[in-house]
């Protein structure tokens, strides 16, 4: 989505600087100066990861528009981590990779966009929607009925299938339902990816509160079908899933997971392994794209970890408080307060069970830690 978005800046006449984590540039250094700083990242812990690391780089009276979809609560989250002299908006998107080119998006913002209006009028139509944080409810509120509302229906040709009812004559009389546009989406699955499984998976996870019955039930659906390895396909995808699921069933197997927004492994293990509801995940280590280690210190390198791990957690739709088991090898154990001051800022609740252990050295040179858990996941 972002470079489409981009690249229609770039023909609407703005100065635009663009920034992705294979780069190699520091956050701060190209957010330097800028009047303007557009987000659009795949969840809450990306977001809040790379504002972070942009603060040095924020100039006094510059916005942040935060145009990816991660929830009120997040949003208001970010408007703490930035300092008062920054203006903040929410404003996630309706559409998919194509209206992003064509400038056709629906763009749900909330807080004061009197700066940076016509910036977001060149993706499509803006929708004001009230004070901060009001754009991204208005999000995740739509999504939570637009993606059941495909579940259901991936369900319904499933049904149909079992009990020999043809799928075109289905289609066909769901046509003239309201139903009728995305039944015939849902009729033969996208192999173009518009609208990632996973990322639908994800917005649910953000959006299926307590009393949400319908988004709960899509959500387990969403995410045994990310598990058994379709997060990358459309979400159309689903319908396969329903019909006949990977690998013999959800749960019967263990699901390696291997992230695109993390550095990516050497080959040898998986960043993580679903089985059921256990996560486990592997060893953890600071270092970067490149495969270069990150920062000379216990610090820097055990902040850069449990970042990493976030997103895994996000990834399933976990948190930290879901952390059953953390061991930890430390090369030197005269680390251990540093490493525990940042273990601390992520791991806040009742501690898990825990073994620390030293070791001699790592698999890389100026490493001084590494992590492995096991996560139990939130109930489906």
């Amino acid at each position: 989505m972002g470079v489409p978005m981009a690249r229609r800046l770039v023909a609407a006449g703005h100065e635009v600087t663009t920034w992705q984590r294979a780069d190699g540039v520091p956050v701060a250094t190209a957010v330097e100066g800028a009047e303007l700083v557009i987000t659009m990242l795949s969840d809450p812990a990306a977001v809040r990861e790379v504002l972070t690391a942009a603060l040095p780089g924020l100039r006094p009276g510059a916005t942040v528009v935060e145009m990816s979809t991660i929830g009120p609560e997040a949003v208001r989250e970010l408007r703490a981590l930035l300092p008062p002299s920054v203006a903040l908006v929410d404003a996630p998107v309706l559409g998919s990779v194509g209206p992003a080119a064509d400038g056709t998006l629906t763009v749900l913002a909330g807080g004061d966009v009197t700066g940076c209006r016509a910036v977001l009028s060149v993706f499509g139509r803006v929708r004001e929607l009230g004070p901060l944080g009001s754009g991204a409810a208005m999000k995740i509120a739509v999504m939570s009925a637009l993606v059941p509302a495909q579940v259901l229906l991936a369900e319904t040709y499933a049904y149909g299938e079992a009990h020999g009812v043809d799928r075109d004559a289905l289609a066909g009389v769901l046509a003239a339902t309201p139903l009728g546009p995305l039944a015939e989406r849902l009729r033969t699955p996208s192999q173009e990816t518009r609208y990632s499984l996973a990322h639908a998976a994800k917005d649910l996870e953000l959006g299926a509160w307590a009393g949400a019955s319908m988004a709960t039930a899509a959500r387990a659906r969403l995410q045994e079908a990310k598990a058994a390895g379709l997060g990358g396909r459309d979400v159309t995808a689903i319908a396969e899933h329903v019909a006949g699921p990977v690998g013999g069933g959800p749960g019967s197997r263990a699901v390696p997971l291997n992230l695109p927004a993390i550095p990516a492994t050497n080959g040898a293990y998986s960043h993580a392994v679903r089985v059921g509801d256990m996560l486990y995940v592997s060893g953890q280590a600071a270092f970067d794209e490149r495969g270069e280690v990150v920062g000379d210190s216990m610090t820097v390198q055990a902040e850069h970890v449990f970042q990493v791990i976030s997103r895994i957690l996000a990834d399933q739709g976990a948190t930290f408080e879901d952390v059953a088991f953390i061991r930890t090898y430390l090369t030197d154990m005269e680390d251990r307060v540093e490493y525990r001051e940042v273990r601390s800022k992520y791991i806040t609740g009742t501690p898990p069970a825990s073994t620390t252990v030293e070791v001699s050295k790592l698999f890389m040179p100026g490493l001084r830690l590494e992590v492995d858990l096991i996560v139990a996941l939130p109930a489906r």
